[in-house]
């Protein structure tokens, strides 16, 4: 069974950092990708940052240059790093993966993804 637990949300002035991480249990496609995705109230999800299994990244318009996707293999775990951060950016904030058939859509596409976590809330004070 594939699991995806976040952590890591949380309140943050605007301007400041948050780093969220996803563990990943029981998920044994070779290739594949992983993405975090946003859903602020009233909007819809939106792909935020993803990665494939060549460890190929992509980010939506809105995050480039401050936000950072990353794995580690070791401990099957993702992570989004997210700086300067703004009030824009708040929302519930979730991974996802799913086997990779031809390439991880750029930026993230809700339907390549298979699995989702329960997500996270991300907060960003004025």
């Amino acid at each position: 069974q594939v699991q995806l637990v976040e952590s890591g949300g949380g309140s943050v002035e605007a301007g400041g950092s948050l780093t969220l991480s996803c563990a990943t249990t029981g998920f044994t496609y070779a290739t594949y990708c992983l993405g975090w995705f946003r859903q602020a109230p009233g909007k819809e999800r939106e792909g935020v940052a993803a990665l494939d299994s060549e460890g190929l990244t992509t980010y939506t318009d809105a995050v480039k240059g401050r936000f950072t996707i990353s794995q580690d293999n070791v401990k099957n775990k993702v992570y989004l790093q997210m700086d300067s951060l703004k009030p824009e950016d708040a929302g519930k904030y979730y991974c996802a993966t799913g086997p990779l058939y031809d390439s991880c859509s750029r930026p993230p596409a809700a339907h390549d993804y298979t699995y989702w976590g329960q997500g996270v809330q991300v907060t960003v004070s004025t």
